[in-house]
């Protein structure tokens, strides 16, 4: 029976008993992992397992089959004994047993160290801008929550290869979350001109359409994306953001368990979940997750924050939320969430001053339109209103379609300061006019939507 009449005809559960009788009589290391990845993909790990290390029998330089080992929780050490004679016996392989130990350190979600080992693989001359190891290395900052270091790794990798397609879901998603849509339109139709077989054009487009809430184009475009690859982790939690943001939850939460399955070393595809508990006031049931992920993937400032979110919710537990949130940042005072749930609990407590120094410092080396939004409003809670003012600028300037950052340059507007207070007639003036200029530019940015729905040709 010909070979890609089996790929392309039979079930998933079926090519594992199809091949085998195949292997049998071809004996060869690539079709021992096609089979390999067959029975991983069934869900049989035991014998994807022995697939996989037949195939670094027949070949043990094969780094697809020893990163298939490394993600079936086969330990670092006895992928990395299966080649250690090829180590020994070629010139110029010393770095493949780092290389295995770096990829181990990324399969058991010890990012930290995973980011270590692969930097100080890129600094040797052999592998120094290998696009594999900067996707890697963007993807690991990525889950680590330096989002601005991943940002830098994912521009490196297209730049060295323009048809770069792999990981390019992520880099539109990071590029979206910062408001720069105009960027994420051009990725989404470069990476279509090279192929749109591929899941990644379709989750970048998806991203796009979500930033600009347009959540059931972003649903269509998830579920395109996941047609083309059941496994895309991007495409999942774009479907289930989307989901959950037009109301259907229940439905949200089976897409970012599914996630879960796929990618359970990843937190973004537990925040996800939770968002979905907490938006169906399951508090318990998040409660219990946030919990489970804390002791899973460790104590370090993404799951103290994740955890303390969830006691945010809980008047019993608020004092609980401020011990997580000052270790969090105790380990990452630049981490970003971590500072926005700090200010938040700040706020309540109306301690606008040290949620002002709180943020003046998290900004000192970075700049975030968030971050200079809520620096804004505790600027206007204590009177500050020129400096709020120039906040929410920046803000804006960050990310043009905030529209909390515009609201607030609204909401000022209409407030009454100290020093006009004695010209309330030019006042209530120039605020008319400003409220007017906004709805006009309002009713400009629609139309510049409108035109670029065009752009995706699916309405």
């Amino acid at each position: 029976m010909p070979l890609l009449y089996l790929m392309g005809s039979l079930q998933d559960k079926e090519h594992p008993k199809e091949l085998t009788g195949f292997s049998v009589c071809v004996k060869d290391k690539e079709i021992n992992m096609m089979l390999a990845n067959l029975y991983k993909k069934a869900g049989q790990e035991r014998p994807s397992v022995t697939s996989y290390k037949e195939v670094l029998r027949q070949c043990p330089l094969a780094l697809d089959a020893i990163l298939g080992l490394l993600s079936l929780s086969v330990k670092g050490a006895e992928v990395a004994s299966m080649t250690m004679n090829v180590i020994q016996s070629v010139p110029n392989l010393d770095w493949l047993s780092v290389w295995i130990k770096a990829y181990a350190f990324v399969h058991t979600g010890d990012n930290s160290r995973a980011i270590n080992t692969i930097c100080s693989l890129e600094k040797k001359s052999l592998l120094r801008d290998n696009v594999d190891l900067l996707g890697s290395l963007a993807d690991l900052y990525f889950r680590a929550g330096d989002n601005k270091n991943s940002v830098l790794k994912f521009e490196q990798a297209q730049m060295l290869d323009p048809y770069l397609i792999k990981g390019m879901d992520v880099y539109g998603y990071l590029l979206a979350r910062e408001g720069r849509l105009e960027d994420v339109e051009n990725l989404g139709c470069r990476l279509f001109n090279i192929s749109d077989q591929h899941a990644e054009p379709w989750v970048v487009s998806g991203c796009h359409s979500f930033y600009s809430k347009r959540y059931s184009r972003a649903l269509y475009l998830g579920a395109k994306a996941i047609q083309l690859n059941s496994n895309s982790v991007q495409a999942l939690l774009l479907k289930g953001a989307a989901l959950r943001n037009m109301g259907r939850v229940q439905e949200a939460i089976i897409h970012f368990r599914e996630a879960i399955r796929l990618a359970p070393c990843r937190l973004d595809c537990y925040e996800g979940l939770i968002e979905c508990y907490l938006a169906s006031n399951s508090i318990r049931e998040a409660m219990v997750m946030a919990n489970n992920v804390y002791k899973t993937l460790g104590a370090n400032a993404q799951t103290l924050t994740l955890l303390a979110t969830v006691c945010l919710e809980d008047p019993v537990t608020q004092e609980k939320a401020k011990t997580l949130l000052d270790k969090a940042l105790n380990q990452r005072p630049d981490y970003i969430k971590a500072v926005v749930k700090k200010a938040e609990l700040l706020s309540r407590e109306q301690k606008y001053e040290d949620g002002i120094a709180l943020l003046r410092n998290a900004l000192a080396n970075q700049s975030d339109c968030v971050l200079h939004r809520i620096l804004g409003d505790f600027l206007v809670a204590v009177n500050e209103y020129q400096e709020a003012m120039d906040q929410y600028s920046i803000a804006l300037s960050l990310d043009p379609n905030d529209q909390k950052s515009l609201e607030g340059m609204q909401k000022m507007e209409k407030e009454e300061s100290p020093t006009d207070a004695t010209q309330e007639e030019d006042v209530d003036d120039m605020e008319g006019s400003g409220e007017e200029g906004d709805l006009e530019g309002s009713d400009s940015e629609a139309a510049q939507w409108a035109d670029q729905e065009q752009w995706f040709g699916m309405q």
